[in-house]
């Protein structure tokens, strides 16, 4: 028997261990039942920090973990699915392709950041959805310092005000003036197409961002878009021109576009609509997590977020749903009740919420401590230590905060 996944982000690494989990709970060895995880590189991208200076040191190692608990690493990128001969086709970084078949296959491909066909975007604009995006504006901001002292060398637009626009242009005047000097003159400005940013936090945290923005000096310009970029500037929807040499895109997610390969349902973000259990109805061999999946997490039918939190706890339901299928054991429905948010807001501090209406429980000092535990310590991965790591995943407690 064989389980695949594709994907090792923070729902293909808990879908790895849940599932290696579950075998050894039933007592089943690696080798009557392999679980084999697909992905480029065996690390994890700690995807949330990417907003943060040094991006290149934002990898954890998931290689060592994996061999901990009997998963096998396969190199590769997934290509293709064929869901008729259960078949995964991968291309490996040598160019060779392999295919693999499978029992049951666990697609947690995770999403991409939408580049809408925005004239400019694709040249002049950055981003940090990945640690490539990341590391190239790193080395752009770096490299400001060396260009003649003008109004557009110290203005950075940021394009998005939604969750990730906030924490990078909260973050942006303390990165610039470590590279442009403490009494440089620095402008950020966010654009967002709707009235308020950070609108899906709701109306409750609104005052404390808006107050941090005003403390961290960033501008909004509400109610409009990005038209076009150019090298030195934007041009907004209502015909302002802002001149910048940095302009960061942080507007929209997709899932990975190989979800297009499995023949269901996909909502407007290419999501696989799945049942709760998380299996992909009609294709019985197939389940799907994280950002690949539209799932509904609670009974009220609140749909799970695009997010490493509720990532990690619907991977920890997929792999033990796959797993327990390949054994003939009942499936457990996904369930996640629990729901914080920690937004980082630069020198102003965080912003700590706790469930659906965002009651706000802490601000300031005390939030920042708790984004500082949560990017460093929670979401890492769990220590190479066979017991340990199989117990980290337990899917019933795993993000129960």
């Amino acid at each position: 028997m064989r389980l695949l996944i594709i994907g090792a982000g923070f729902a293909g690494m808990y879908a790895a261990l849940s599932a290696a989990r579950l075998r050894d709970i039933e007592g089943v060895s690696p080798e009557m039942f392999q679980i084999a995880l697909v992905a480029p590189e065996p690390t994890l991208t700690v995807r949330p920090r990417l907003y943060e200076p040094r991006p290149e040191t934002l990898t954890a190692p998931l290689l060592d973990v994996l061999t901990a608990i009997d998963v096998t690493y396969v190199q590769g990128h997934a290509e293709t699915v064929d869901t008729i001969a259960n078949q995964v086709e991968i291309l490996t970084r040598d160019g060779e392709r392999r295919t693999l078949g499978y029992d049951r296959l666990v697609v947690a491909t995770g999403s991409r950041l939408f580049r809408p066909d925005i004239p400019g975007l694709s040249t002049h604009g950055f981003s940090v959805d990945t640690v490539p995006d990341a590391i190239a504006l790193d080395r752009h901001l770096q490299g400001l310092g060396a260009r003649p002292a003008t109004r557009a060398r110290n203005t950075v637009v940021v394009a998005g005000g939604g969750f990730t626009g906030i924490e990078v242009a909260t973050e942006m005047p303390a990165r610039l003036r470590a590279i442009l000097g403490a009494s440089a003159d620095i402008r950020v400005v966010i654009v967002e197409r709707r009235d308020a940013i950070g609108h899906d936090l709701g109306p409750g945290p609104r005052p404390i961002i808006e107050d941090a923005l005003d403390k961290t000096g960033v501008e909004a310009r509400l109610a409009v878009g990005v038209a076009a970029l150019d090298a030195s500037g934007v041009t907004l929807s209502n015909g302002e021109r802002i001149e910048a040499e940095t302009v960061i895109w942080a507007a929209g997610m997709r899932a990975a576009p190989l979800t297009a390969q499995i023949p269901a349902e996909r909502d407007n973000f290419g999501r696989l609509v799945v049942e709760r259990d998380l299996r992909v109805p009609g294709v019985s061999a197939v389940f799907a997590t994280g950002d690949a999946a539209k799932a509904v997490c609670d009974e009220e039918g609140t749909i799970a977020l695009m997010s490493c939190q509720h990532a990690t706890r619907m991977g920890a339901f997929a792999g033990n749903n796959a797993a327990a299928d390949l054994l003939g054991l009942p499936t457990m429905t996904y369930h996640q009740k629990a729901y914080v948010t920690c937004l980082d807001l630069g020198s102003a501090g965080a912003l700590f919420t706790r469930g659906w209406d965002r009651k706000i429980e802490f601000t300031g000092a005390e939030a920042k401590k708790m984004k500082q535990d949560i990017n460093t310590i929670w979401i890492y991965p769990p220590k190479p230590q066979r017991a340990a790591a199989l117990a980290s995943a337990d899917p019933a407690r795993v993000t129960d905060l």
